[in-house]
């Protein structure tokens, strides 16, 4: 067969439908102008294996939020952001200068947003109301292309909509919030259960990660785990996104801390082993047309071709070595 002629997976096993979004699995909070330029800097050094987040809502003074967005249009349009992989997260519904920095935001960088992050929401009504403010500042601005949206899920009103907020146009991403939703049980769940293991065995916390999850595979939609308040131990981190990823199905987590990238990275990227099979069987089913196929005395079909063609898509996302071959074919 021609190799010219071969289906690539992408339009073999997604038509019609939206394919699931592979981003990074690390996600990496900076507030100030310095901790951003740092963390844009080492996207370089590490790799552009995590996204960086720009937090209007924590990171800004009060009294200082329009500089704070405007510096921070400054920065993404600057030669600093040579990758092109950051976004930002705004104010709460609640707060007077949402709407602010969306103004800012999506006017001054809204062909270089990575995403955008909702935190705070208590019902689908308010996400759905910002997502459009979002969309009209962005046509206002002859903007065409969709802003990935980012929903934090820390109040109990956003859980108990979280799949009617994770079907909404835009939304990309369902992030997990601990401490607000831990102080929003009013003392019934103690502050131990911030860090772990109760994070993850305190029954109510157990609950909310896995329902943040579901709802977000069932919209095809990306599932992000919370902080390690232990910003140094670089074991705890992994250990943390270990259990996210292994024991929730959580495929991103947030860092607030330089060091707990790499641990949270190594922790969520696919075993090599899996990687190598998965190269292997994508390239026999190309081969046969994506047909169904027998390897290693198993059948194999679009199923099964579409797990492995995400894991080998995430893999490539998170620095893990593709096949040569199967690199040259796919990527």
């Amino acid at each position: 067969m021609n190799m010219n002629k071969l289906t690539h997976p992408s339009e073999a096993l997604f038509e019609g439908e939206q394919a699931f979004p592979i981003i990074p699995s690390c996600e990496h909070f900076a507030g100030s102008e310095k901790l951003i330029s740092k963390a844009l800097g080492l996207q370089d050094t590490i790799g552009a294996v995590f996204d960086i987040t720009c937090d209007c809502e924590d990171g800004a003074a009060a009294g200082t939020e329009q500089e704070h967005a405007e510096m921070i249009v400054r920065v993404l349009n600057s030669d600093l952001n040579k990758h092109k992989m950051a976004g930002a997260r705004i104010h709460d519904y609640t707060h007077d200068c949402w709407q602010q920095d969306v103004d800012i935001l999506v006017a001054g960088a809204g062909n270089l947003l990575s995403y955008i992050t909702i935190p705070k929401a208590t019902s689908v009504d308010q996400v759905a109301e910002m997502i459009g403010y979002i969309k009209k500042v962005a046509q206002d601005n002859h903007i065409e292309r969709e802003i990935p949206i980012h929903v934090l899920i820390e109040t109990h009103g956003a859980l108990r909509e979280v799949h009617q907020i994770a079907a909404l146009d835009w939304v990309q991403v369902l992030d997990f919030g601990l401490m607000d939703f831990v102080s929003a049980h009013h003392g019934a769940i103690s502050a131990s259960a911030m860090r772990s293991p109760g994070q993850f065995d305190h029954r109510l916390l157990a609950r909310a990660k896995a329902d943040v999850v579901a709802a977000a595979l069932a919209n095809g939609v990306v599932p992000a785990h919370n902080v390690t308040l232990d910003l140094k131990n670089q074991e705890v981190t992994h250990s943390d996104a270990s259990r996210a990823r292994n024991e929730f199905g959580f495929l991103r987590m947030w860092s607030i801390y330089p060091t707990q990238i790499q641990a949270i990275v190594d922790a969520m990227k696919p075993d090599y082993s899996e990687v190598i099979a998965a190269a292997s069987i994508l390239m026999a089913a190309q081969q046969a047309d994506w047909g169904p196929i027998q390897f290693d005395g198993e059948l194999h079909d679009r199923a099964t071709y579409r797990y492995f063609w995400e894991l080998l898509q995430r893999a490539k996302q998170t620095g893990v070595d593709v096949p040569e071959d199967a690199d040259k074919a796919f990527f």
